[in-house]
């Protein structure tokens, strides 16, 4: 099976980050639906091939992801020597060069396990960032057997509930690799659109209470499941549901998910609910019927947020609230996957968890414990309701003008679901000088974009300089920069060496961006030019 260009260049990402780091363990982020099970396979494969004797253990919480990810192996690589270890599958092999185990069957079974070379842990954000549980534990112990190992994590959300991103100290993971955006795998066709719209109906946490960082479920049920608001809930969610075949509901709680269901069955709806009360041959049919079309609705309460993939899904009808951004990121990411016929998947908030978290795209940055959390600024059209950018002056879905905003001292962030309308430039030239943040005081690097004289300048701010997630993404962006740009970053340049250096080297052709509050966002660079323009450059 091929690999796709950006899964290509995962694995080149993550061999380069081995090689320029000795010690420690990275994390790949990938968007839902971009295939992680066969760059985990081509993975495994490329490293047994090299190196016959690797031992690779692959770690899951969840089941259903231990038969999936070994599938797709099968799949990618027909003659993996793989093994299985989970009790709630009723394997337990331990001899094979691969295996697949869930963490609960073999967190205290080092000693079993013996010498692994590579632990690989998909879904990584459900490590504790303390040095504590299950998967902390088993590592610790197999460290002890071979103080060489190495930890690959794999999560489409690299965040925790109160603590912040999963390489914030402490953590296992010591940086994330970002090899592919959801905004490149929407572009080449590999992910569908998701549409948000906000609900007339709405179910207010305002007055809930939380535990941990997050609403407490019980409260949040009691608060939302009632008949007048699952009655009004359903009716909306048939009404703009329209010709869309496949739904997914998230509810509050078990018996919020089994009431919505029987609210959609009294409409004539044929739906099914599936809960942690569910047995699982029960399940596994439902889940069957559900993705061959015979179900139409599907309610659900905590299940359905990892390890459940459903192309064919067009509507999400969100009616919990969440404190997790992670959490957010998952009920939307079940829309993400393409299917024949589908050219996008509505999301229905009526919890306002967009409002809150920000676009899937950007969402907003995690907070740590003790840090307040605030609402991402958006409107509604009063007209249709579709959930959009708080600058937008004419709705996109129905056309209707908004009124004008009054004159207001603010920041303004884009927080549509997707956040995906980019403004493009052809750039004629490029500037990159020191800068002194006036919020922190450090230093950074600033790049200045120029167009055409009629078109404004666009800048970005890289603070290499900094510590945490911020400063590895800036040093890793500015590493992709040069290489496109055909230069070689010095070890441990000042920042006007890596000016001047950049200064004199080819600038893209054209760059994506769009406004995120008074910032400029760059989404994508370009060193694609046309032949003409290829001879300006090369004379320039």
């Amino acid at each position: 099976m091929k690999l796709r260009d950006y899964q290509k260049r995962t694995i080149y990402q993550l061999y380069e980050w081995f090689r320029a780091n000795p010690k420690g363990h990275p994390c790949i982020v990938l968007p839902t639906g971009s295939g992680k099970s066969h760059i985990v396979a081509e993975l495994c494969k490329g490293a047994l091939q090299s190196w016959p004797e690797t031992r690779i253990l692959m770690l899951t919480h969840v089941k259903e992801l231990i038969e999936q990810d070994a599938e797709k192996m099968r799949q990618h690589w027909p003659g993996a020597p793989l093994g299985i270890y989970s009790a709630g599958m009723g394997r337990r092999d331990l001899s094979e060069p691969i295996t697949f185990a869930g963490i609960q069957s073999v967190r205290d079974k080092s000693a079993a396990i013996g010498h692994v070379d590579i632990v690989i842990i998909d879904e990584a954000h459900t490590v504790s960032h303390r040095a504590e549980g299950g998967y902390r534990s088993l590592i610790a112990d197999l460290e002890l057997i071979n103080p060489g190992l190495r930890v690959i994590g794999l999560t489409a959300t690299p965040f925790r509930l109160g603590h912040g991103y999963i390489t914030d100290e402490p953590a296992l993971f010591d940086a994330l690799i970002e090899p592919v955006s959801i905004e490149e795998l929407v572009y080449k066709g590999f992910l569908c659109t998701l549409r948000s719209k906000v609900a007339t109906e709405r179910l207010d946490a305002s007055g809930l209470r939380k535990r941990g960082g997050e609403y407490i479920g019980a409260e949040m049920q009691k608060a939302y499941d009632t008949a007048d608001h699952n009655a009004r809930v359903v009716d909306e969610v048939i009404l703009h549901a329209g010709d869309r075949k496949s739904w997914l509901f998230f509810c509050a709680g078990v018996q919020h998910a089994e009431n919505i269901c029987a609210e959609l069955i009294n409409r004539g709806i044929a739906a099914a609910c599936v809960t942690g009360k569910t047995p699982k041959k029960e399940r596994d049919q439902i889940l069957t019927a559900f993705k061959n079309g015979e179900i139409q609705a599907l309610t659900n309460a905590n299940v359905l947020t990892t390890g459940f993939d459903a192309p064919e899904i067009d509507l999400i009808a969100m009616l919990r609230s969440t404190m997790s951004p992670g959490l957010y990121m998952q009920m939307a990411g079940r829309g993400l996957r393409i299917a024949d016929g589908k050219t996008d998947c509505l999301v229905l908030d009526f919890a306002g968890v967009v409002q809150q978290h920000g676009p899937i795209t950007a969402v907003n940055q995690p907070k740590k414990k003790g840090e307040k959390a605030g609402d991402a600024p958006v409107k509604v059209c009063d007209h249709c309701h579709e959930l959009v950018h708080i600058s937008v002056m004419v709705c996109p879905a129905c056309g209707a003008p908004f009124p004008e905003p009054e004159k207001k001292t603010m920041s303004l962030h884009h927080d549509d679901i997707m956040g995906l309308d980019a403004q493009e430039m052809t750039v004629r030239d490029w500037q990159w000088r020191e800068h002194t943040s006036r919020a922190s005081g450090l230093q950074m690097l600033k790049a200045t974009y120029y167009g055409e004289l009629s078109t404004k300048p666009v800048t970005e701010y890289l603070p290499i300089l900094h510590d945490g997630y911020a400063g590895q993404k800036a040093r890793r962006t500015l590493v992709e920069i040069a290489d496109s740009a055909g230069e070689t970053l010095p070890d441990g340049g000042a920042l006007v060496e890596l000016c001047d250096l950049l200064n004199s080297a080819r600038h893209p052709a054209v760059i994506e961006y769009r406004m995120d509050g008074k910032f400029h966002r760059i989404l994508n660079r370009s060193w694609e030019y046309a032949a003409t323009e290829q001879a300006v450059c090369d004379r320039t």
